[in-house]
């Protein structure tokens, strides 16, 4: 095929290059996959309705997100093992978000350590804006010591990944015999404290049952960095998470790949932005592959979107050059809806842009 026109096209680039049995891993979700198939077709089950005569001009798609300037409203979602998907993994990832001006949210599951991914996005931009996922662990101590590499590291907010007390159940890589990276690839951010040479022990990741709001209050005892809790799908919980003093909320269902037939994250938007009334930021992750589809998730109340598989399908495809594309065609086609719709910038999108049922 010659080069991508859209993001979709890079998901079939990616599969052509990746070992099936990785292309199940990324693809895949959680049972039957019904949440990660309505992720993309609930976007489509809402019209746009565009303004006219505005006179908005060239429109200006930079956002502020807890403090960090974004040169368009679309973040990298954290996603694991990038290894898998190119050699050169999370660094070349970080070095293209640096390079776009996005925010990166990277992953605890990486398989580059923070402090590397960190270094790489500021070989590409000088004051790169990185956030680091956090899945908290039963041990205090090394989910402290995760937190501290973070800050070292540079990263301005820790996203506290909540909706993961277990692991979704993958039928893909049941099917697949997949339950354990390649040798040479590991988790790097889960070796154990005190060990720059890398020789000593990698832990596994540990969900926890027992994973509670009183994990958010421990790690406001630890860290002074803006704390995002991530996986909210209900306003109840949108606004405990708020009065528990989470900075801000992102609503996602992992992708689909936790709880199968949950809501799409696009539909359960506007409750929680209703409940969290502007008081914290509301970002949104899950389904988004058009321009189109980040103007809905603004107009229904996200300050920003975060994108998943297709940075992985763009960094299958292309290492660097291919997640740098994702981002550039995603920014063409946001700044060519927004002045279809009249809109000068994000914020001026709203509810009325929208239409709920079939174009």
């Amino acid at each position: 095929m010659g080069a991508p026109v859209n993001v979709r096209e890079f998901e079939d680039l990616a599969r052509e290059r990746l070992d099936p049995v990785h292309y199940d891993y990324f693809a895949s979700g959680a049972q039957d996959e019904v949440t990660v198939r309505a992720n993309e077709a609930a976007f489509a089950r809402l019209a746009l309705l565009p303004r006219v005569l505005r006179g908005a001009g060239t429109p200006r798609l930079g956002v502020t997100v807890l403090g960090d300037e974004a040169s368009m409203p679309v973040m990298l979602a954290p996603t694991a093992f990038h290894r898998l998907a190119h050699p050169d993994a999370e660094r070349a990832t970080a070095r293209a978000a640096a390079k776009a001006g996005v925010i990166m949210i990277a992953a605890m599951l990486s398989t580059v350590a923070i402090e590397e991914v960190a270094a790489e996005a500021r070989k590409a931009a000088p004051d790169p804006a990185l956030w680091f996922q956090l899945y908290p662990q039963p041990d205090p101590a090394f989910t402290e010591a995760v937190v501290r590499r973070a800050e070292a590291a540079g990263c301005r907010a820790l996203v506290v990944t909540a909706d993961s007390p277990a692991l979704g159940r993958n039928e893909r890589g049941d099917r697949n015999g997949f339950h354990d990276l390649p040798p040479g690839v590991r988790c790097e951010n889960l070796r154990e404290p005190g060990d720059p040479a890398r020789t000593g022990h990698v832990r596994q990741v540990v969900l926890s049952p027992g994973i509670s709001w009183d994990d958010l209050d421990r790690l406001r005892g630890v860290t002074d960095l803006p704390i995002v809790v991530k996986g909210v799908l209900r306003p109840d919980d949108a606004r405990l998470a708020v009065e528990r003093g989470a900075d801000a909320v992102i609503v996602s269902n992992h992708g689909g790949r936790q709880l199968d037939t949950v809501p799409a994250s696009i539909t359960r938007l506007a409750p929680v932005a209703e409940a969290v009334a502007g008081r914290v930021p509301v970002l949104l992750d899950g389904g988004v592959r058009r321009g189109t589809d980040v103007i809905k998730a603004l107009a229904l109340g996200a300050d920003a979107v975060a994108i998943g598989r297709p940075a992985l399908w763009g960094l299958a495809a292309g290492g660097e050059d291919g997640v740098t594309e994702v981002l550039g065609l995603l920014r063409r086609e946001l700044e060519n809806a927004l002045v279809l719709c009249g809109c000068a910038a994000p914020q001026e999108t709203g509810p009325d842009l929208v239409q709920e049922g079939a174009c």
